[in-house]
């Protein structure tokens, strides 16, 4: 299992928001382009970075956002605001390595079918396109956590699987923000469904302990964010657990 570092962006500034409450905000004293430094310097060749204002449909960021990942060698997963076919191509176009989406997925249902048609192939879905799958109480939610939709988890897991999509980002948002510990009950839920998904846990990862049950569970990989920001984890331990990782495959 890989740890993948996060970076959410609102304003240009690095913050975290606790349960998606853009009230609830704390921002860090450092730039989008120090913290990847940090990784990169540390041996980390992947990150997450989400932007918070394209989530509500202000790409205030993202010019900002592209030049800085044209700059950089690290591989970068993205999410926020992506809406359209268009958007995720001029993301890849850009130089991002996977696209998230989510809200668009939901909401429209012939969204994944056009997206799978035009840019996936059914080999490239998992390499390029990330499933964003935000779930509270076992019901989806979308539009910044603000919406729920009547489709059973389960359900909307098997019709992207069917189109070709298999890697799914998934946020526990009982967890998100908290450090209380990640959402392993329903993450082994999703991989007793489909145990060939490839599966990236986000929410509440809080120690290296954390990361253990992750892995021990057959995740892919793990995404952290605060539990960094708020020195529970180091980028050492994340840079050793990496290593560790790829010498194991």
């Amino acid at each position: 299992m890989y740890i993948i570092p996060a970076i959410d962006i609102l304003n240009k500034k690095v913050v975290r928001l606790r349960e998606g409450d853009y009230s609830q905000v704390t921002e860090y004293d450092v730039t989008l382009e120090e913290m990847i430094e940090r990784y990169q310097s540390n041996g980390t060749n992947f990150i997450h970075i989400i932007d918070l204002n394209g989530a509500k449909n202000d790409f205030s960021n993202q010019q900002y956002l592209f030049d800085v990942i044209r700059k950089t060698d690290m591989q970068v997963q993205y999410g926020g605001g992506v809406r359209s076919i268009d958007k995720v191509k001029e993301l890849i176009d850009a130089g991002v390595h996977r696209v998230i989406v989510g809200t668009q997925a939901i909401t429209n249902p012939a969204f994944l079918e056009e997206l799978s048609k035009a840019i996936c192939g059914r080999d490239k879905c998992s390499d390029q396109v990330v499933i964003a799958i935000d779930v509270l109480d076992e019901v989806i939610k979308y539009s910044g956590w603000m919406e729920s939709s009547p489709i059973k988890l389960m359900d909307y897991v098997d019709k992207c699987l069917a189109l070709g999509f298999f890697r799914f980002l998934c946020t526990d948002i009982n967890k998100d923000g908290k450090l209380g510990g990640a959402g392993v009950d329903l993450y082994e839920k999703l991989l007793d469904h489909s145990p060939f998904i490839k599966l990236i846990a986000s929410g509440g990862v809080s120690s290296m302990k954390d990361i253990e049950q992750l892995s021990a569970i057959k995740v892919e990989s793990c995404v952290v964010g605060k539990a960094i920001y708020e020195g529970h984890i180091s980028i050492e331990e994340i840079k050793n657990w990496n290593l560790d990782s790829l010498i194991s495959i």
